[in-house]
């Protein structure tokens, strides 16, 4: 077997979910695409940031990722 340094890539398969949201968090997501196209010039679909969005956020969650390490490897 031959040893890369890049790992296997993970599956990537899109996964589709429909949710709910209140009519404030639709205002939001609104004006925060807007902020994006004036940032970076680019407009982008409220559907296309969401995903990237909630990523950055799970990231950025110590105990989120603490507690999910720990439930990986078996411990309370």
């Amino acid at each position: 077997m031959v040893d890369l340094k890049l790992a296997k890539l993970p599956d990537r398969t899109p996964v589709k979910l429909a949710i709910t949201i209140t009519p404030d968090l639709q205002s939001s997501l609104n004006d925060y695409a807007a902020l994006y196209a004036q940032a970076y010039g680019r407009e982008e679909p409220v559907t296309e940031l969401i995903p990237a969005m909630l990523t950055s956020f799970l990231e950025s969650d110590r105990n989120f990722a603490r507690a999910r390490d720990d439930a990986r490897k078996g411990r309370p």
